[in-house]
């Protein structure tokens, strides 16, 4: 089967930070589904992999976002069946979604949505879950259109922001305020659902106050933790609680939350496919929750760029729109 890989971490300029490869085709296993790969997206943590400067003994393909067709099951799996369109996001601790097959627990796999493409539904997994597991079961957000507050989501336009508002502002009564730095991005927060946008390189504080709200009770800050996080907790409402996602280098100032009796959520999407919790069905559960909202029309993908076929030179452009920092919802590419 053909697949991209890397060998090394090299820059994204180098000819062989991305390799194609021919690989022989995975056989499924106890839980696994065997997926033919129709389109996948790219993300951050795609960019930081192959980077990190780990050692490595062999070629190793990475991706994590994913539509295809199910072509064969393993002996415990269940829910699926040969010929199911499906949609999911995979561990970093299994060969990646950059290839034309793919293993993956059938725990944390969901139905795609009927209503997409498979390019269109490649976009949502990763960033759906990180952005409903931090809503809705660690912030523990009532699903209830009468739920009031304010929730400050940092970083709206990225990937996981986009989802975020739309969740928010579809299924509870919230008032969503984005931060986005480009007038492109500040309309694409309000058109998703957002019902301020602030400017996250300018006083947040200052804009935030200018709006009248009362202190926000949610903060979800979705990139650059360390570059805001004293200033969040400043603005932060007493007994408030403050989500992140990234992990972080060094050491944060947390005693401005502690005298706030703040609460500090951290959301890592891959714990319940890596660890296999107890609760790894649920995100099962959650993406056949956003393909129904999906195909009811309550939230639409986040598709902004189609890069062409799955190869590795069209991975490195958009690993390397990645790095730049300047992408507004979600890369895909799609076929081989």
């Amino acid at each position: 089967m053909k697949a991209v890989a890397f060998t090394h971490s090299k820059p994204v300029t180098d000819f062989e930070a991305l390799l194609d490869l021919e690989l022989a085709v995975p056989l499924p296993r106890h839980h696994d589904l065997l997926v033919e790969i129709k389109a996948v997206s790219v993300n951050p943590v795609d960019t930081k992999i192959r980077l990190g400067g780990e050692p490595l003994g062999e070629p190793r393909v990475l991706g994590f976002d994913a539509a295809g067709i199910v072509r064969a099951i393993g002996p415990e799996a269940q829910n699926f069946a040969v010929g199911d369109e499906v949609f999911y996001a995979g561990v970093p601790n299994r060969p990646g979604t950059n290839a034309e097959f793919h293993l993956v627990d059938h725990r944390i796999v969901g139905h795609k949505p009927k209503t997409l493409s498979f390019a269109e539904a490649a976009a949502l997994p990763l960033t759906s879950l990180t952005a409903w597991e931090m809503l809705f079961d660690r912030f523990r957000i009532p699903r209830d259109v009468g739920a009031r507050g304010t929730l400050l989501i940092v970083g709206g336009a990225g990937g996981v922001g986009s989802i975020a508002i739309q969740l928010a502002a579809k299924l509870t009564g919230l008032t969503i305020v984005a931060t986005a730095s480009r007038p492109e991005t500040a309309q694409w927060c309000r058109e998703l659902g957002a019902h301020h946008v602030i400017n996250h390189h300018a006083d947040m504080a200052a804009q935030f106050t200018s709006l009248g709200l009362a202190a926000p009770e949610y903060i979800f800050c979705v990139t650059n933790q360390r570059t805001h996080f004293k200033k969040l907790t400043e603005l932060l409402a007493p007994e408030g609680a403050i989500g992140i996602i990234e992990a972080s280098t060094g050491t944060v100032d947390i005693s401005t939350l502690i005298r706030k009796c703040g609460t500090l959520h951290t959301e890592y999407m891959f714990a319940r496919g890596v660890l296999h919790t107890s609760t790894m069905a649920e995100q099962h559960l959650v993406l056949e929750a956003v393909a129904h909202l999906v195909d009811n029309g309550t939230l639409k993908t986040t598709v902004t760029g189609n890069y062409g076929v799955i190869n590795a030179a069209n991975l490195k452009r958009a690993h390397a729109a990645i790095e730049a920092g300047s992408v507004r919802g979600k890369i895909v590419l799609e076929g081989f």
